[in-house]
Order: C-alpha cells, then sequence, then structure tokens
C-alpha cells in the first residue's frame, strides 16, 4: 500500500473509533468510509493492470481491496442500516488473511510491517466479535482502533512521505507495540471493571 493510501486509512480508523467511543454518528462516518473504500478498491484495480503479471507486485495490490471492502462494506452497512453480521464474518476472513500477509513480511525481513499486519489482524478479529458475535466491547474496540489508527497507519505513512520511515529501528517499533500491547489489556480490563458496576452506583 502506498503511504498517501495509508495516510488514508489512518483519518478512516481515527474517524472509525469515535463512532465506537460515541463521538460521531454512525451515519455521519458512513460517508468518509464510503470515500476511502472507493480509493482503496481503484486503487489496486489500477495497480494490478500496471503490474502486467509482476506476482509481487499483484500480491501487494491485493492487500489494499482487503480495506477498501471493509470500509465500503462499514460505509454501506451504517447508512442503510443493515444487519452487521455479514461483515462481522467478513472481518474474521480478512483477519485470517492478515496473518498471512504478516508471515510474508516477516519472511522478507521487513519486521515493522510485520509487527503492523499482526496489529490488523488482530483488530479485524474484534470487529468480528462485535459485529458477528454481538459481544459487548463497543467501547475496548473503539480505545484500541483509535491507537491503531495512530501506531499502525497514520504515523507510519507521514514517516514514509518524509522518506524516514526506513530509518526507524526495529527496536523502536517493537517497544512501540509493547507499549500498546500494555495499553490493550489495561483498557480490556478497565472497561470489564467498569461494566460490572451496578448502574446506579456508577451514577
Amino acid at each position: 500500500m502506498s503511504n498517501v493510501g495509508l495516510l488514508y486509512v489512518g483519518g478512516v480508523l481515527f474517524i472509525n473509533s469515535l463512532m465506537l467511543l460515541g463521538r460521531i454518528d454512525g451515519k455521519s462516518a458512513s460517508v468518509f468510509n464510503i470515500f476511502i473504500g472507493i480509493l482503496q478498491v481503484f486503487t489496486p484495480i489500477y495497480l494490478i493492470i500496471k503490474a502486467d503479471g509482476n506476482m509481487s507486485e499483484i500480491m501487494g495490490a491485493a492487500s489494499i481491496f482487503l480495506f477498501g471492502f471493509t470500509y465500503l462494506y462499514v460505509g454501506l452497512t451504517n447508512w442503510f442500516g443493515l444487519e452487521t453480521s455479514g461483515l462481522g464474518w467478513y472481518c474474521l476472513w480478512v483477519s485470517i488473511l492478515a496473518l498471512g500477509f504478516s508471515c510474508i513480511s516477516f519472511n522478507t525481513a521487513d519486521i515493522k510491517f510485520g509487527i503492523i499486519w499482526l496489529f490488523w489482524s488482530y483488530l479485524w478479529f474484534l470487529f468480528y466479535l462485535v459485529l458477528a458475535k454481538n459481544m459487548d466491547i463497543g467501547r475496548y474496540v473503539g480505545k484500541v482502533t483509535f491507537v491503531m489508527a495512530w501506531i499502525t497507519c497514520t504515523i507510519p505513512a507521514f514517516l514514509g512521505l518524509a522518506e524516514l520511515w526506513d530509518n526507524l529501528s526495529n527496536t523502536i517499533a517493537l517497544i512501540v507495540a509493547g507499549l500498546a500491547i500494555i495499553y490493550f489489556i489495561a483498557a480490556y480490563f478497565s472497561e470489564r471493571q467498569g461494566s460490572s458496576i451496578p448502574k446506579n452506583v456508577a451514577s
């Protein structure tokens, strides 16, 4: 995925995190999801045609479709008020594929994107739990999405555009990933504790 495309994936994740946290209406968020979904569908079509049979380039373009169809699906589901189970099961399928892309990245010594693909796999799996299994973890997923919007998309894309991404050491990436995991664990138990407090006590 190009750094420009990744930057706007960060933008749509940021919007979706605020939607999950109740700061943005779902129908309002759907507009940006549809915009980015269209961008991330037509871009890989162009790249595949331009690749002229180069399987490495086609593989990279294919990964972009995962994002494009996700955001189109989210946008249209929210806009038309559709039932979410189909989207949830699609997210599970993408979560499994993301593990494959992570393995490819690690196999080609791209440690940083190997880590990022693992994070994306986890995020898609969380959407599966919320949308297909109806688990009451929306606020937790919102917090995870908010962090991932920055550390897996916006910041890497900005550093890439500034030609600084290659200078970022794998050690720093591992430290950031470790801190994020600690936050995700803390946020999960914080949300569980909050949901277990009786409403009359919490108020």
